[in-house]
């Protein structure tokens, strides 16, 4: 029988895959640009890749994110622009993360015109634990303000000010939230859109010196 997938596990297996899959040449990807292309590839190939020996829940579309039973979502994204989107939830989601861990592999994509094959060279493997996934202006601000005894009143400012999207009961019922339990710093890029667009520059710059950040490669 085999073992249950931990995140450990998880963590252990993205450094193993990340170094086969930088020197291995895929005739499929030859000429690919689309990097949601790339990245649903590389996805379903690492899930395949834990299956061989692993026992895990693959996400699906009614869940949302590639493993749901460790609360894991999986992102690909170019080195030239390290970003994704993901589906908007709520505007808590910009203060207090988006509610799962990230597992984020940053390719730079080589063609081998003589061979007609694509390469995915990883340059970095990091996982975001869910309390590091909030906006990093976003949770800084909010922090400072708690930090000069800053109030209620202040905190629904600086909301209405971030241009959250939220009205103003939200917002109150937001500020109240935070002055209960205040946001951990947060390490994303968040801009607001029908989607979240998610930049990943300071989780790869960070990876291994925060706290919840994983510098897997």
């Amino acid at each position: 029988m085999q073992p249950i997938l931990t995140i450990t596990d998880l963590c252990v297996e993205a450094a193993k895959f990340a170094e086969i899959e930088s020197v291995y040449d895929e005739p499929i990807l030859y000429g690919v640009t689309d990097g949601k292309a790339i990245g649903t590839y590389l996805e379903q190939k690492f899930t395949a890749y834990l299956a061989q020996n692993y026992n895990f829940q693959p996400g699906n579309s009614a869940s949302g994110i590639d493993i749901p039973t460790l609360d894991v979502d999986i992102k690909v994204t170019s080195i030239k622009q390290p970003q994704s989107s993901c589906p908007f939830q709520s505007a808590t989601q910009k203060v207090f993360g988006l509610g799962y861990h990230l597992l984020v592999f940053v390719y730079d994509k080589y063609d081998d015109l003589d061979q007609r094959t694509g390469r995915l060279d990883l340059r970095h493997t990091v996982f975001v634990d869910k309390s590091r996934t909030g906006d990093f202006q976003t949770t800084r601000g909010i922090l400072d303000i708690l930090n000069r005894d800053g109030n209620k009143d202040d905190i629904v400012a600086f909301i209405m000010e971030r241009n959250l999207p939220v009205d103003e009961i939200g917002a109150s019922q937001l500020a109240d939230r935070i002055l209960e339990s205040p946001p951990n710093q947060g390490y994303l890029t968040i801009s607001n859109a029908l989607q979240w667009r998610l930049q990943y520059s300071r989780i790869i710059q960070q990876a291994g010196i925060i706290p919840g950040i994983i510098k897997i490669r």
